[in-house]
This record gives structure tokens, C-alpha cells and sequence, in this order.
């Protein structure tokens, strides 16, 4: 080992124990080794940053791009609509719901695909009187099997083409193996996986799991308050405590006004209908002097009596006065890229900014119970949130939010499906017939689509997961230096010591399941451009084709099944499901024997 083979090894060491801690961004950990290898001086300074004009890269932003249009149009929603037709056989609902995720991962971002699924799987569980872990886990491993089917289905995918000597790999080359493993592994799903995902209580029992409100309760602005002529802002905002109090609807002359405007002017008689834990709500009135009007009790918290001479209304009667004309309930889940992560509601001021109530919040299973000013959010959180239908999806998204359960919600904006879906097909044509390389056509046909206003310039900006390009663009430097000091090959002669002597078959296993394990605790598209050049140079001195090795890596770092951190997708389903860690690898690990028994053999029959 030399000193160049010696310095990219620590580099590497150093950035997957970082990667493994989890403490700072991956995208960031992947700069550091970027600027640590341009310091060892180990890539030329006008090649350490060809990564961000990288063909994989730009693919990768430009498939980003086209997964956001064909969701605004209406593909996915078209396909989900069906799924309500199923019926309630488990076994019936794992296998459809798998393989649409499935059939849709592959041609459209994996992640985006099961975030529009996964309330159509909370709500089929709901009605079957299921808990949703029984579902959402089989969901998620669906959409990372899809994947595997296409070029464009996942980043690894469009990183190994980039690795292939005799040109880049096809749109449908990884299709054969893909479609091996994907079929397989739904069957093993449908048929036995789901029987050992774990039976947790769903919160929501067959309804919800928020019901609102520790109290809904109406207060009254009496004659001669102070607040008559103020705004609902200044009433909000005159004493610290007010913070916790959310103002769900403002009934004036007997007609309701959900959702008002911080800026509404108030009148003496107005009535407003607030959610608010019992401590905050004392304090708001013993500030305000406002008066109590009505209260309404929560059906799951018995114990507590409604004021004398208050009528309580019904549930029902409670959440159709908060939700009136354009006004919508729906529950979200934040992901792990959400800028709420860490802070407080009160840092956005989210209903000033966005006219956006956070009603209520759960975590593990349970709503919390303390005041929303002083609770922090965390990725996986449930949120239940209050606001107008035309702005609520835009206000998701920018607050790194999914949709689970509808609240007559509606997924996708329904622009225009055939539209969509000709370009999309257009330019699947193009790739196909050899006219356009991959890159050209998919660039163009996101174009087309901003073009076409399938989705604004914003929204296309927005739908590029830049962590993601980033971490890509940062890598693929440092995975060439791996290559460049004889670091690959010098990795590749310690496997082969092991793996000398023995059938092509064996080398195969050792690097599909190798990339398999490392993409469980790092990101999968830096597992690949890290384990790609080590498998083409074991490739060289063992009985087995570069092809054969890059397939093995590509379904290898695809297949992260046994942990919450091998892959966004399982991480999204962590908090709805009700998961805990060590729960994935339970059906994690017999779907990875599935899969290597499975891909081992076509991957040898149709590249060796």
C-alpha cells in the first residue's frame, strides 16, 4: 500500500464512519471527502468538480423533474383510484398495493411514488379494520424492488450505466433482473413476508388518529372587550401563553368562517372556536377576558365534565363547522428533509406566512399532550393540519411534508395525464431507438413539461432533492480517486484471496450482498459509486463479466431492506407504521436472500 492508497482509504474510513453516525448531513460528509482527497492532492483541480455536470447527475435531477410532472397530472392518483376497488383480503392488498408502487417506482421517483401511495394504504388498513403496519412496510420495500426495473428508477441504476466500459447501459438492460427480483419479491411479500411485519395497535382504530382537540371549545368576545375593533392577530399574539392556542373557525351572525385570517377584525359577540390543552386555555381567558361560550369534550378523554349549562355538540357537528367551503383537515408526516426538524411553531409563524394551523401533533403512536408552542418537531412526526385546499399541497411541500390519511384531500392537481404521458413516452421512445442519449432526452422532456406548465419553474426547482445531487457530484471524485490510486484494485485482491478458486457465481454473491450490507447504513447512491470500481476490478481476475459485476452492485445497493436508514422510503414509513429499528430486518432480511437467490442466476444468465 502507498501513501495515495493509504490517504483515500482513511478519507473513505473516516467519511462512512460518518456516514454510520448520522450526526451531520450526507451531503455535507460527502464535500468534506471531496475537499479532503483535493487537499491530498489526489484528482486534478479542474476534475474536482466535473461530478455536478456528470450525465448520471444531471439524469438523476432531470428523473426528479418528470416524477413531480407526471404526479401533477394526475398518473398516480389515476392508478390509486383503482386500489379502492380490492376489497379487504390481506393478502389481496399487499400484493396490489406492492405491485403498483412497484410498477410506478419504476419509471417515476421511488419515494414520491409511495408518498402518494401511502395514504391510500392507511386508509385500505382503516377500513379493514387493520393496523397500517401491516401494509406500509410491504409498501415501502415495493417501491425499492420497482426500481430496480429501469435506467431512470433509482439513482444507483444511473450511476453504474455511467461505470460501463463498452457504453452506458440501457434504458430496459436492467429490466430482465429487475423484473426477476421485483416479481419474486412480491410474491414472497404478498404470499409469507407480510405475515411477519409487527402487529402494532393502530392508534386510529378504524377511525382516526387525531380526534380534535383536548377541548374545542367557544369562546365569546363579550361587549366592551378590549379586543373589539383588534385584529385576530393582536389577540393571538398578547401574551406568551397564546402561543398554544389555535383558532380553528370564527362564527359571526350564526355563520362560520373556518380557518381565519390573523388579520380578521373582530366584533363584540363574535364566537371563536379553539383548540387549546387545558392549561393554555385558562390562561388565554383569564388574559384576554374573553368568555366561555360552549365547550366541546373530546369522546377519548372521559373523566372531564362540560361547564354547567353547556350543551356539548357532537364530533361530527365540530369538525364540519372547521371545515367548511375550501377549508380542509388532512394528516402529514414529516420527512426527514423538513425544515421544521428542531424547531418550533412559533419560529415560522405558519399562520401568518402560510395561513396554516397545526392542530395537533403525534409521535410513536400517540398524540401529544403538551402545548404546541413548546414542542419541537421531529422527523416522522404526524402533524394534523388546518388550511385552504387551494394552498395546502404548495404549503406541504415546502415544509418538507407528505400527506397520509385523506380528509377529502385530493392527491395531484389532474392537469393533464395525456399530456404527461406523452411526453414521458416520447421520450422513453427516443432513449429506446438510440436517437437522444438518456440525459438529452430526459433534460428535454423535463423542459417540455415546465413548458407546458405541467409544473412552474419553482416547483421543478423544488422537486430536485439537491442533498441528493450533491451527494452525488461529491462522491463520484472520490470514488475515481479509489480507482486512479489503485485503491480498487488493491481492495479487489483481498476479496480475491478469499474468492480464488472459486466458481463466477460466488464472486457475484460476495459483491451483490456486500453492496447490499453497506447500502443498509449509508446512502445507497454513494454505496454505489464506492463499491463500483472495487467489483470491476474483481471482475478483471475472476471468472466474471464487468457487466455481471456492475449488475450485482446496481441491485446490490438497491435492495436496503433491514434498516430504517438504508433508504428514505423506510424511513418514511417508520413513524405512520408505528416501527421500531429492529423491526425491518424481521421481513428485511428473508426478502434479501429472496432477492440475491434470485438475482445470482439471471444476472449470470444474462451477462455472463
Amino acid at each position: 500500500m502507498n501513501i495515495e492508497q493509504g490517504t483515500v482509504f482513511a478519507v473513505l474510513g473516516v467519511t462512512l464512519a460518518l456516514f454510520v453516525w448520522n450526526r451531520l448531513r450526507f451531503d455535507v460528509v460527502a464535500m468534506l471527502a471531496l475537499l479532503a482527497i483535493a487537499v491530498a492532492g489526489l484528482v486534478p483541480t479542474e476534475d474536482l468538480f466535473a461530478g455536478f455536470g456528470h450525465p448520471a447527475v444531471i439524469t438523476v435531477a432531470a428523473v426528479l423533474v418528470i416524477s413531480q410532472g407526471l404526479v401533477n397530472s394526475g398518473f398516480v392518483d389515476a392508478i390509486a383510484k383503482l386500489l379502492g376497488r380490492v376489497g379487504r383480503n390481506a393478502v389481496l392488498q399487499v400484493i396490489t398495493l406492492t405491485g403498483v408502487v412497484a410498477l410506478c417506482s419504476a419509471f417515476i421517483n421511488n419515494v414520491g411514488a409511495l408518498a402518494l401511495l401511502m395514504p391510500v394504504a392507511i386508509w385500505m388498513s382503516r377500513k379493514s379494520g387493520r393496523s397500517p403496519s401491516l401494509l406500509l412496510m410491504p409498501l415501502a420495500f415495493g417501491s425499492l424492488l420497482g426500481g430496480t426495473i429501469t435506467l431512470i428508477g433509482t439513482p444507483p441504476n444511473i450511476i453504474i450505466a455511467s461505470y460501463r466500459e463498452a457504453g452506458t447501459f440501457g434504458l430496459v438492460d436492467f429490466a430482465p433482473t429487475g423484473l426477476a427480483i421485483t416479481v419474486a419479491g412480491i410474491a414472497f411479500i404478498g404470499l409469507v413476508g407480510w405475515r411477519f411485519t409487527p402487529k402494532r395497535e393502530d392508534p386510529a382504530g378504524d377511525e382516526k388518529l387525531f380526534n380534535v382537540g383536548d377541548y374545542v371549545t367557544e369562546l365569546q368576545l363579550p361587549e366592551g372587550s378590549d379586543y373589539a375593533g383588534s385584529t385576530l392577530h393582536d389577540l393571538l399574539t398578547s401574551g406568551e401563553e397564546d402561543k398554544s392556542i389555535v383558532v380553528l373557525a370564527l362564527i359571526r351572525d350564526d355563520k362560520s368562517s373556518s380557518a381565519p385570517s390573523p388579520y380578521q377584525v373582530l366584533r363584540a359577540g363574535d364566537v371563536l372556536l379553539v383548540q387549546a390543552d387545558t392549561e393554555s386555555l385558562q390562561e388565554f381567558v383569564d388574559n384576554t377576558g374573553l368568555t366561555l361560550a360552549n365547550v366541546v369534550e373530546d369522546d377519548d378523554e372521559p373523566g372531564e365534565s362540560q361547564l354547567p349549562g353547556k350543551a356539548g355538540r357532537s364530533r361530527e357537528d365540530k369538525e364540519e363547522e372547521i371545515v367548511t367551503g375550501d377549508v380542509r383537515l388532512t394528516e402529514a408526516v414529516i420527512t426527514p428533509s423538513s425544515p421544521l426538524i428542531g424547531r418550533t411553531t412559533n419560529r415560522f409563524n405558519l399562520r401568518e406566512r402560510y395561513g396554516l394551523n397545526i392542530v395537533a401533533i403525534a409521535r410513536q403512536g400517540h398524540r401529544l399532550k403538551q402545548r404546541l408552542s413548546d414542542t419541537r418537531f421531529q422527523s416522522g412526526d404526524i402533524l394534523l393540519v388546518q388550511a385552504y385546499e387551494s394552498a395546502l399541497m404548495a404549503t406541504l411541500q415546502t415544509l418538507g411534508c407528505l400527506p397520509l390519511a385523506e380528509r377529502e384531500l385530493t392527491l395531484g392537481r389532474q392537469k393533464s395525464l395525456w399530456l404527461a404521458g406523452s411526453l414521458f413516452m416520447g421520450a422513453i421512445g427516443l432513449i429506446l431507438s438510440g436517437v437522444l442519449a438518456p440525459p438529452v432526452a430526459l433534460v428535454g422532456c423535463a423542459v417540455a413539461m415546465v413548458l407546458v406548465k405541467l409544473l412552474d419553474a419553482s416547483e421543478a426547482y423544488k422537486a430536485i432533492d439537491w442533498s441528493v445531487i450533491v451527494l452525488l457530484a461529491a462522491m463520484i471524485p472520490v470514488g475515481q480517486a479509489l480507482d486512479t490510486t489503485g485503491g480498487a484494485d488493491l481492495i479487489a485482491e483481498q476479496i480475491l484471496s478469499v474468492a480464488e478458486g472459486q466458481a463466477g457465481w460466488v464472486a457475484l454473491a460476495i459483491i451483490l450482498v456486500g453492496s447490499m450490507l453497506l447500502s443498509n447504513v449509508v446512502n445507497n447512491a454513494a454505496a454505489a459509486v464506492l463499491v463500483a470500481p472495487i467489483a470491476l476490478g474483481l471482475s478483471y481476475q475472476l471468472d466474471l463479466s464487468s457487466d455481471a459485476a456492475l449488475m450485482g452492485v446496481a441491485v446490490g445497493t438497491s435492495c436496503a431492506f433491514i434498516t430504517p436508514i438504508g433508504h428514505q422510503s423506510n424511513a418514511l414509513v417508520m413513524e405512520p407504521g408505528g416501527y421500531r429499528f429492529g423491526d425491518y430486518w424481521r421481513l428485511g432480511l428473508p426478502l434479501s436472500v429472496v432477492v440475491a437467490v434470485v438475482a445470482v442466476p439471471v444476472i449470470l444468465w444474462m451477462w455472463a
